[in-house]
């Protein structure tokens, strides 16, 4: 075969495959991006509680109060040797954080990673820690907000991971707690999750079944052209937000749509949007409206109202994991089928 006779037919393939976009439905039948499942925990399985992130300055008695939590339910709890160190904005050096979490990564005694808080920091450790271990031994990560790193990093090792509450998040007064607390366990242990949401005017209807992925927009959008950035081909994308002005908001769904964010996602989970910041000039939509207008070309489901994120109830989902996303207009149902 001469050399051109040979080029010319990898030119039409790559001309196909460059031009032909796959839907949200192919990419679910190819089945790609299959994750582990790590082994749901049984009584007598060892957590550890970590301090990748914020400080935990006052926070001992949340802590121990997590310790007590875990101990009920049978488990083992290992608190990393750095916890409770002090370096500025963080809990502990780069070096000391990153110590704590490679650790309870590698030590084969160990069956969840639980992290205490969320804050900023996470970023900082994820290249410097080493994901061969845990490959061979997956286990589970638990948290939300700056933990999102962390998922999506895990998400790319080829682990699912768990989003819920953090040893922070518990409260003085249980019943402020109770569903996160619920769900948190029934996550686990592998007990089954499935949520009703009470139903919104802005959703937009569908059935889709495919994996969930996401977290905090705002560390979903500083992943951006990293390796630590995730694939939401063909996959339901979940977000939630704390603290931002509607037009940050904005920018973060513009950036994320501009890179591909959601040229073939299968639908959008949208949580809680606390603390909206007001600014000077008045954006003039609801945050719904704001979604909806800047993935006004998109045709997948979306369902507002899951309670996740940064409020007292933050129902616990497994990322990574298979749902079923019904959205009508009355109520949607998030079922997860793994």
């Amino acid at each position: 075969m001469t050399k051109i006779t040979f080029i010319l037919p990898l030119l039409c393939l790559v001309f196909f495959f460059g031009k032909h976009r796959l839907s949200a439905q192919e990419l679910q039948t190819q089945k790609i991006h299959t994750l582990i499942q790590p082994p749901f925990l049984q009584a007598g399985d060892t957590v550890a509680i970590v301090a990748p992130s914020g400080i935990l300055k006052g926070r001992t008695d949340e802590i121990q109060q997590a310790k007590s939590l875990l101990k009920s339910w049978g488990l083992n709890v290992v608190l990393g040797k750095h916890v409770f160190n002090q370096n500025n904005h963080f809990a502990g050096t780069d070096a000391e954080r990153c110590e704590d979490f490679q650790n309870a990564m590698d030590d084969p005694t160990i069956s969840a990673i639980w992290c205490a808080r969320g804050g900023y920091g996470t970023v900082r450790i994820l290249d410097k820690l080493d994901y061969t271990k845990i490959k061979e031994d997956p286990k589970w990560l638990i948290g939300y907000s700056d933990i999102t790193a962390l998922h999506n990093q895990f998400h790319n090792e080829g682990f699912e991971t768990i989003h819920a509450l953090m040893c922070t998040s518990l409260s003085d007064n249980p019943k402020d707690t109770i569903e996160s607390i619920g769900t948190f366990k029934k996550a686990i242990f592998g007990d089954s999750l499935s949520y009703t949401l009470k139903g919104s005017n802005y959703n937009k209807v569908g059935i889709v079944s495919a994996p969930l992925v996401g977290g905090n927009l705002t560390i979903l959008h500083t992943m951006l052209g990293s390796k630590t950035s995730i694939d939401t081909s063909g996959k339901i994308l979940f977000i939630e937000e704390i603290g931002e002005y509607k037009y940050h908001i904005d920018r973060m769904l513009q950036s994320l749509k501009r890179a591909g964010y959601f040229d073939n996602c299968a639908g959008l989970l949208v949580g809680d949007m606390s603390k909206i910041r007001k600014n000077t000039t008045v954006w003039g939509t609801s945050i719904e409206q704001l979604i909806l207008d800047a993935l006004s070309e998109y045709d997948f489901p979306i369902a507002f109202n899951m309670p996740a994120g940064h409020e007292k109830d933050n129902r616990a989902m497994i990322l990574g994991d298979t749902v079923k996303m019904s959205v009508g207009k009355d109520q949607s149902t998030v079922v997860f089928e793994d």
